[in-house]
């Protein structure tokens, strides 16, 4: 609507009738005296300006209360409004008329009795009350004087008030006409503007509007301060860009390429492109305005390259979505790994946790434990491909500096992020499976403890926000899923252990073996020497032989060593030309691969007196430890070889301790312990041995001696023995059931509570084993002791 146009009052002003032609205002006020220009288009509008100007050029000038209706019934205006003048009218070729209107006075529309063609109110004048009658001169003058400063401060600050409406505000002394003046050319919402041309009252008026347009004048400070701060922001800029093009003025004069401002430029669309934000984007401009000060040869600028390239390498908010279909995931896992059917659970459980978390991938920490070669790393990359991720390997194995991981700080020469940020460069991904490999072999010395550097990077309430000492910034960490592996937990760090969740991965049986190397193992080294199903014909037999014979272990590595060594047989006679070939059944193997490395029958030929069979468990799964004890003349002294650590000395002090009351009981002498020295003996001295579980096995062994009875070859034990003949629990049953099995033994001795561990034994093992679990020393004794063996 154009703006509002104002006169002083005339003289001469007509009497107005009591019954005038209606023109609705949609969405603006009218005021007394006040000039408006209007734009008049409806047709009961253009009737109404018709029969105003055809009698007195009267009407009254109403808001009514729906904007949005076009033709205003009888309820549909406010009751106030103002009668005014027709002064001006110009017809449109389109129909429309323009007018020019001046306010005379407030009317109430007391009744509206025609609304065809046009609408039609019968009014009542409204004069305004005496203003000193409500209020003291002084303040009346205060008002007065208020109101005319904050017209001339609001045109001073840019409102758009014209000179002449200053010029006649300045003149006027009464208050309502003042009130109305500022009121139309405040450009007021159409309901405040209404609630002024309601009030009778001039000093209540131009108190309100006092208090509007104070507020108006406050609002136009902040705007004008905010326009300077954005001048002053805008001058800084060009301030900027101006020394930067002297700047290359001065470059392109000494020879310098331009190669330097595009790489700056070159950065910074990086971060735009990565949405680097925070105190990662406050420290690239940081370092970005030092390679702008440098000289593009000097070593600082070579510096700061290195680490804008490692910041801007980053994965800031680059992520790969989520595949959490389950039956997805189920295939992959079957696919790629035969078994582990406790691992793949737990791993279809942390996804359909994610899926209802609605892709929230923050849980436990994974921790896959177990020996060598059971598939630990490509568990992990099959928990990436079936959640459609990027894979990451880092191996911790010998690490002792922990700058590898947290990074070295960059006032040492040649320094680098960690390893964990090394590792997200590399993936290219915010969210990538990031497999921590071998943490039972991380080292610790004066450059500091890795593993304790690894606390913050696992733990899901403190890596959102993880420092590298080489960027010196936080990067989020949460989105990423880590698993470990380990071979054994005791090296682990118990703070370190305590965030993790330990998922064993136990040694393979001889069937699982079986099918997993011909459903994997096979196929693979075929292809990997380009050979085809035809080529290398392995019968069902000579892979039962090449299993059982060839390979002891719990893993597989051996077993796909044993099969790429056939498969390079296969490739040097098909390379010669001859394709096919007879099946390779246990003879053929034989000749090919040479005499067997390993028998199920390793036991000795005959029961003997003071040779007892144990059980051990290691990195690389079970094994079968004979232990020898010989008694020699002597003063009662024990002798230990073979290699063992303090722990299994300290249980053979307390085996023979607990084995002389033993003896004592069942006849033997206190003497012949004072008489003869024993000598303990484990084979394979060059291997190190430890661990309680042997001291059964060790006082068994002593007391065959002692008694002169043999021990049943086919009888293996394992439990840590008390000085009272008590045998404790001990660990690693599966995996020592499974040594025993392959080792022929037929009885295995196991400690009483030790029961509950045989839920995790295979049943192929744990049915084709007798086993008997002891309490007490005399119940391995009943079991594992022969009747003395007869004089030669």
């Amino acid at each position: 609507m154009p703006r509002t146009k104002t006169t002083e009052p005339e003289s001469d002003q007509p009497a107005i009738p009591d019954v005038l032609p209606v023109l609705p205002l949609k969405d603006a006020v009218l005021f007394p005296y006040i000039i408006l220009p209007l734009s008049v288009s409806r047709d009961a509008s253009v009737e109404a300006v018709d029969r105003a100007l055809a009698s007195h050029r009267l009407l009254v000038v109403a808001t009514q209360r729906d904007p949005a209706e076009e033709d205003p019934g009888a309820d549909g205006f406010f009751p106030v409004g103002t009668a005014a003048s027709v002064t001006r009218m110009l017809k449109l070729p389109d129909g429309r008329i323009r007018i020019l209107v001046q306010g005379l006075a407030r009317v109430r529309l007391t009744h509206i009795g025609q609304v065809e063609p046009f609408v039609q109110a019968r009014i009542e004048v409204l004069e305004d009350e005496a203003p000193v009658e409500h209020g003291s001169p002084l303040a009346l003058e205060a008002l007065l004087r208020s109101v005319k400063d904050l017209l001339d401060r609001a045109a001073s600050l840019g409102k758009g008030i014209s000179s002449e409406v200053l010029v006649i505000a300045s003149n006027l002394q009464h208050p309502g006409r003042l009130a109305d003046l500022t009121a139309s050319n405040l450009e007021l919402p159409a309901a405040e503007a209404r609630e002024l041309l309601e009030i009778r009252n001039p000093l209540a008026r131009l108190a309100r509007i006092n208090d509007l347009l104070s507020r108006e004048v406050a609002v136009l400070t902040m705007q004008q301060e905010i326009s300077s701060h954005a001048r002053g922001e805008m001058d800084k800029s060009q301030r900027e860009y101006f020394l930067r093009q002297q700047l290359k003025t001065i470059r392109d004069e000494l020879g310098e390429s331009d190669e330097l401002a595009q790489e700056i430029a070159a950065y910074r669309k990086t971060a735009d492109e990565k949405a680097i934000t925070g105190e990662a984007r406050e420290e690239l401009e940081r370092q970005v305005r030092r390679l702008e000060r440098s000289h593009p040869e000097s070593a600082e600028t070579a510096i700061v390259r290195t680490y804008l390239d490692w910041l801007t390498g980053l994965p800031w908010s680059t992520a790969t979505p989520d595949n959490l279909d389950l039956e997805h995931a189920r295939h992959v896992l079957d696919e790629d790994h035969y078994g582990l059917v406790k691992v793949k659970e737990r791993i279809l459980e942390h996804l359909a946790v994610c899926r209802l978390k609605g892709g929230d991938t923050r849980g436990p920490l994974l921790c896959f434990v177990g020996p060598p070669g059971v598939g630990k790393t490509s568990l992990g990359r099959s928990i990436a491909r079936a959640l459609g991720r990027q894979f990451v390997r880092v191996s911790l194995g010998g690490v002792r500096d922990e700058a590898e991981i947290r990074g070295h700080r960059r006032t040492y020469v040649g320094a680098l992020p960690g390893r964990i940020l090394q590792g997200l460069s590399q993936a290219k991904s915010a969210n990538p499976v990031f497999m921590l490999d071998e943490i039972d072999k991380l080292g610790t010395d004066f450059r500091g403890d890795p593993s304790s550097a690894l606390l913050e990077v696992l733990d899901p309430e403190q890596n959102s926000g993880f420092v590298d000492h080489y960027l010196g910034v936080p990067f989020d960490l949460s989105k990423v899923m880590f698993i470990t592996t380990a071979n054994l937990l005791d090296p682990v760090q118990p703070a370190f252990l305590d965030r993790l969740e330990v998922i064993p991965l136990t040694g393979y049986t001889e069937p699982e073996k079986l099918a997993i190397a011909r459903r994997h193992l096979l196929p693979r080294q075929l292809a990997a020497h380009g050979l085809g199903p035809q080529d290398l014909r392995l019968t069902e037999r000579g892979l039962a032989f090449l299993v059982s014979s060839y390979t002891r272990e719990a893993g597989l590595r051996n077993l796909e060593r044993e099969i790429a060594a056939l498969c390079r047989k296969a490739a040097v006679r098909v390379a010669s030309g001859k394709r096919g070939g007879r099946p390779l059944s246990p003879p053929v193997i034989e000749k090919l691969l040479g005499p067997p490395r390993h028998w199920n029958e390793e036991l000795l030929g005959q029961d003997r007196v003071g040779i007892a069979t144990g059980l051990a468990w290691t990195a690389a799964g079970g094994d079968i430890l004979l232990i020898e004890v010989a008694a020699l003349p002597g003063k009662g002294e024990l002798r230990l070889t073979g290699h063992l650590g303090e722990v299994m000395r300290e249980s053979a002090q307390a085996a023979l301790s607990c084995s002389r009351a033993f003896a004592e009981r069942d006849g033997v002498p206190a003497s012949w312990f004072a008489e003869h020295d024993l000598h303990v003996h484990v084979p394979a001295g060059s291997v190190p041995k430890d661990g309680p579980s042997a001291g059964v096995t060790i006082a068994t062994a002593i007391l065959s001696t002692a008694l002169s009875r043999p021990i049943h070859r086919r009888v293996a034990m394992t439990g840590e023995i008390t000085l009272r003949g008590d045998i404790l629990p001990i660990g690693g049953v599966r995996e020592k059931l499974m040594a025993a099995h392959l080792a022929g033994v037929e009885t295995v001795i196991l400690p009483r509570l030790n029961r509950r561990d045989l839920a995790e034994v295979p049943k192929e093992v744990s049915e084709r084993l007798r086993l008997v679990f002891a309490e007490t020393l005399d119940d391995a004794l009943a079991t594992a002791l022969q009747a003395p063996a007869e004089p030669s």
